[in-house]
């Protein structure tokens, strides 16, 4: 019966989308409010019929009703509460949904935040993110009916993927939906400005923290999947250049160009077109990031099974990128800068070629993305590329925008005078030549990481630089304390001191992965009961397995007693989980040794005679925990600069002198 509720209420929903996006375009183009308040409305009727298809399959789902397909598909009564709830997303049809539910929530926050505000672009709006709900709600009803009853009832279901029983599998997603989904809102946006011909900075500044949010949580859950991979996977590394990995990568990079550019146009009034090439490539890798993910297309790790609903993934998407690049082509004109480029050394050039880079990045990933299916149209043979093609072409473009993120902004807008430069950059230059200096004499000796860490204390000193001057320029106004005048100047200046808290994190994170990826060192061994095996400073002695049962599966793990130069230090417990439903897919629980200079990763392989031997594979990781450390300073500093800022109240003796003011 609750089942049959909510296909109901998709089929509804599906109507009223529909008629959403028609009313509203015929209410905005004849002047008519009546059809647009009912668009509107439409919006909040779509939501709630899907919020009500939501809580129908998440009421089977927790209920065991194995009768639908994809209940009997993706859980089982053995599973874990947790993972039942998070089941929900686990196979298509329920991630599809759950796309839509997300969606539906920013759709209602948009018209609920924005009513009386924006009425000539609201309607256009309502519109195109309607008309985006009724493209999910058409593949929910004719391609991945998630309601779909099976001729019998089981008596159990299969289970959820094993890969995905991890508390990070269960909040990787989620973040990754709500970036994805999120970006709807600033294209959304985007068609309003072109359709009513309000081209200038209005929506650029509208837009702005509704595309900072979905960018903190695609952060999130990019951070979250590469933390899944690290603990989960057990090679070793957390980011392998995965397609599906990708996928999330490549609108993350397009809208980071986009928050970038989106502060020429407000300043200068420049890259109008540009900033809308940015932001339809953003949603549309949202698109193809969830094409790929479904489709089955490409094999990964992460994606489902081949599947129907590539062909209408591929028109809708096809359909939207010709009709917003028609209706720009035909606002071209109304599209044309307000100036044009001053000189080479100036803020707007560095943020250009800020832009030119990260789009780099993101064509030079997306075409070894779908490498393999272009050369299999092509020659009938599938060839994949690996992680060394993208290390070694997005390497240095990586690099190029780390010394940008130093570099810009210390740059001046239209032009900076070789003094300023001088000014500018004379300490940090310094400060990352004696970094590095201080780093070849510690031994690190190898030229690329050197060089990276020496870009590193560039920006730090850079940030640090900006924090200090205005820091002390405010104390010499209002003689505050050094902590009080930053936390003020922090709060007067959310975006852009947000914004360098934001590149620290970067740094730290790239500190992370520099240090990790030219420093790791491995080894393995076969060891009986009792005898040990060295790594780095380590010496790690094995004390045998244990074994135990827990829900719907048994961990088999390893004791194992670590020392570092001698001295014990504490025990790790590398682990296998046998699941009951899918024996044939062990997962692993890697055993890792956290500490501000390296990580000690431990991977149980194998064992033979009831443990009297093991198997290992160990990786000591430098430098690891600070990428974690760096996503830490990158959300507090998007939080930082998305926060809304509280009005300060203007003294009331002050309002009492404006009103008896004369006029002049």
């Amino acid at each position: 019966m609750v089942p049959d509720i909510g296909y109901t209420a998709l089929i509804v929903a599906f109507v009223i989308s529909l008629f959403g996006v028609i009313v509203s375009i015929i209410g905005a183009r004849r002047h008519m409010p009546e059809l647009v308040a009912s668009g509107r409305n439409a919006i909040f009727v779509v939501g709630g019929l899907i919020g009500i298809a939501s809580l129908a399959l998440w009421y089977a789902i927790l209920t065991g009703d194995f009768s639908i397909e994809y209940v009997a598909a993706h859980t089982e009564r053995d599973l874990p509460l947790f993972y039942k709830f998070s089941s929900f997303w686990g196979g298509q049809a329920g991630s599809l949904l759950f796309w839509a539910l997300i969606l539906s929530i920013y759709s209602v926050a948009a018209a609920l935040s924005f009513r009386g505000r924006h009425q000539q672009m609201m309607p256009y709006v309502h519109a195109t993110l309607l008309l985006i709900s009724f493209f999910f709600i058409s593949l929910l009803l004719f391609s991945s009916n998630p309601f779909k009853r099976l001729p019998f009832t089981p008596p159990d279901g299969s289970g959820l993927n094993p890969l995905l029983q991890n508390y990070w599998m269960v909040a990787h997603p989620v973040g990754l939906y709500l970036g994805y989904v999120g970006f709807a809102v600033p294209f959304s946006f985007a068609v309003a400005a072109l359709m009513t011909k309000q081209l200038g900075n209005t929506w650029v500044r509208t837009i702005r923290r509704w595309t900072l949010i979905p960018w903190l949580f695609l952060s999130v859950g990019i951070l979250m999947g590469s933390q899944w991979a690290y603990a989960e996977l057990g090679w070793g590394g957390y980011w392998a250049w995965d397609p599906v990995e990708n996928a999330s990568f490549l609108p993350w990079l397009t809208a980071t160009a986009f928050l970038h550019s989106i502060m020429i146009q407000e300043r200068r009034g420049m890259l109008k077109v540009w900033n809308m090439v940015l932001i339809l490539l953003t949603f549309e890798l949202t698109l193809v990031g969830t094409f790929i993910t479904r489709s089955g297309i490409i094999e990964s790790v992460h994606a489902f099974a081949l599947s129907n609903i590539g062909p209408m993934f591929l028109a809708f998407i096809t359909l939207t990128t010709l009709g917003f690049l028609a209706l720009m082509w035909d606002r071209l004109p109304l599209l044309r800068g307000e100036n044009e480029l001053d000189g080479l050394l100036s803020r707007e050039a560095g943020f250009l070629l800020n832009n030119l880079l990260f789009v780099g990045i993101m064509f030079a990933t997306l075409l070894g993305t779908l490498f393999p299916i272009i050369t299999e149209a092509v020659s009938s043979t599938k060839i994949s590329v690996s992680a060394p093609f993208f290390n070694k072409v997005n390497g240095p473009i990586f690099l190029g925008l780390l010394v940008l993120m130093g570099v810009c902004p210390l740059l001046g807008w239209r032009i900076s005078t070789w003094r300023t430069i001088q000014r500018q950059f004379t300490w940090p230059a310094v400060a990352s030549l004696i970094g590095v200096i201080l780093l070849a004499v510690l031994g690190a000796r190898k030229p690329l990481p050197l060089v990276g860490f020496g870009v590193c204390v560039l920006i730090v000193s850079t940030i640090v630089q900006e924090f200090v001057r205005g820091v002390a320029a405010r104390r010499g106004v209002t003689g505050e304390s050094w902590l009080q005048a930053a936390g003020k100047l922090i709060s007067r200046n959310q975006r852009r001191y947000g914004g360098y808290i934001v590149h620290l994190g970067v740094v730290l994170m790239a500190i992370g992965i520099i240090g990790s990826s030219f420093y790791q060192s491995e080894t393995q061994a076969n060891l009986k009961v009792g005898e040990s095996m060295t790594i780095g400073d380590y010496t790690l002695t094995y004390q045998g397995l244990g074994h135990r049962v827990v829900a719907n599966h048994q961990e088999i793990f390893a004791n194992l007693e670590i020392y570092r130069n001698g001295r014990y230090v504490g025990a790790l417990h590398p682990q296998k989980n046998i699941y009951f439903k899918t024996p044939e897919q062990p997962t692993s629980e890697v055993g890792i040794r956290v500490g501000l200079r390296e990580d000690l990763y431990v991977v149980l392989a194998g064992w033979e005679a009831n443990g009297e031997r093991a198997s290992f594979k160990v990786y000591v990781n430098p430098l690891m925990v600070w990428l974690w450390i760096g996503g830490a300073v990158l959300i507090v500093g998007t939080v930082i600069a998305v926060w809304p800022r509280r009005r300060e109240p203007v003294p009331v003796s002050t309002r009492a002198a404006a009103r008896v003011a004369p006029a002049r």
